[in-house]
């Protein structure tokens, strides 16, 4: 910020937009625990020295950390404890979201429609144990080269499609209708 004045939504949206980096998220997570030298930050987080430095010097300009020299020993540390605070809210919050979608997840997966089937762009059918598939293929979008097909983890069948793609494949009850081709944009 240029020491103009912006409206206090505007000034978080840049702090949180500051904060958007995963480098810079575990360098804040890491000194949680108290100030640490470069070379720890290194080690633990695994990256190029030219990209944590970029990183840490975001932080530093934006006044969130504070680092001291030592020699030739550079440490970093929080600049206060709210950004600690601020973590921890933050991995609540994500708590929060991510149980709900897995409550979520589970409800659309009781409530999935029987009679479904997919292929893989450019394959045959596929029949595995009492399932038939095979209504149409899906041109490209959503297909895994190589692939397990759901007809062998819900049906048994272990098939692959020609291609390698993934093939999806639901028992039909008796005399139930074929299903629908399904389109590329679906």
């Amino acid at each position: 910020m240029n020491g103009a004045w912006v409206p206090l939504y505007q000034a978080k949206a840049e702090f949180f937009r500051m904060l958007g980096h995963p480098v810079r998220i575990r360098v804040l997570e890491l000194l949680q625990d108290g100030p640490l030298p470069v070379r720890s930050l290194l080690t633990a987080i695994e990256v190029e020295p030219s990209a944590l430095s970029q990183q840490l010097a975001v932080l530093r300009r934006s006044g969130i950390v504070t680092a001291t020299r030592s020699g030739s020993t550079v440490v970093y540390e929080l600049a206060g404890g709210d950004v600690a605070e601020l973590l921890g809210a933050a991995r609540r919050v994500l708590t929060d979201v991510l149980t709900g979608r897995d409550a979520l997840l589970a409800e659309l997966r009781a409530a999935e429609p029987v009679a479904v089937a997919r292929t893989g762009a450019g394959a045959g059918t596929t029949e595995g144990a009492g399932t038939k598939a095979g209504a149409g293929a899906k041109a490209g979008a959503g297909t895994k080269a190589g692939a397990r097909t759901k007809a062998g983890a819900r049906a048994g069948a272990g098939a692959r499609t020609e291609g390698g793609a993934r093939t999806e494949a639901v028992t039909r009850p008796e005399g139930a209708a074929a299903a629908d081709s399904v389109g590329a944009g679906s």
